[in-house]
């Protein structure tokens, strides 16, 4: 039987996963945290076969959370489940010590083959997502937001939205003092030097739903 423990802050996506992985005989989800302080409680208490992580949690982002708990708990093998499709998000991840990196919105199938796949420490990437890896840094020059982290890329959206940095402090529980250091990571990164221009290139690159 394999253990798996979501990590994920929206309790329908939780409720989602976990209808999805009751089809399977195999799987059995052993907990769930809706933020990097529960998540860590539970893997001290009791590490999963599995753990499907969401890249944008409350706390360390993305990226940083996966090189912190590779760091903590080296037998972990992660699946992230993430709303970006890009394939910089990919690389990011799996440079990190993600062993499998699967959409959102991909058919429950492909999520249960790379639960199956990672539990017995496999590497599994989207289908739908290995073109972009291979062939986009072929056809174009990196682009200077490929090295933004998943937490720079959260906080741009909540920017673009028209959120001040002291409501994205809250909703993203960091203090204002960081997410203004994010902001300016942000303006030297992409090269703009106001909110105006952030919008602009968040736009150009489809990097926000606005």
């Amino acid at each position: 039987m394999i253990r798996i423990i979501i990590a994920d802050d929206h309790r329908l996506v939780r409720r989602g996963i976990k209808e999805i992985l009751k089809t399977a005989d195999d799987i059995v989800v052993c907990g769930e945290a809706a933020d990097c302080e529960e998540l860590l409680l539970l893997l001290r208490q009791q590490l999963p076969d599995v753990l499907i992580l969401d890249l944008a949690m409350p706390g360390l982002s993305g990226t940083e959370l996966i090189k912190s708990l590779c760091a903590e708990f080296s037998s972990l093998h992660i699946l992230v489940l993430s709303m970006h499709n890009e394939a910089q998000f990919v690389a990011l991840a799996i440079r990190a010590g993600a062993l499998g990196y699967v959409t959102k919105d991909a058919d429950p199938e492909i999520l249960l083959l790379a639960i199956r796949r990672v539990a017995v420490n496999g590497k599994f990437i989207d289908p739908a997502l290995v073109e972009a890896m291979v062939f986009a840094p072929q056809l174009m020059p990196p682009l200077p937001h490929e090295s933004l982290s998943a937490r720079e890329i959260q906080v741009l959206e909540l920017l673009v939205a028209g959120k001040s940095l002291n409501v994205i402090a809250c909703e993203l529980h960091l203090s204002p003092k960081t997410i203004s250091s994010h902001k300016m990571r942000l303006m030297q990164k992409l090269g703009t030097t106001s909110n105006a221009e952030l919008v602009r290139y968040a736009i150009r690159h489809k990097l926000s739903q606005a």
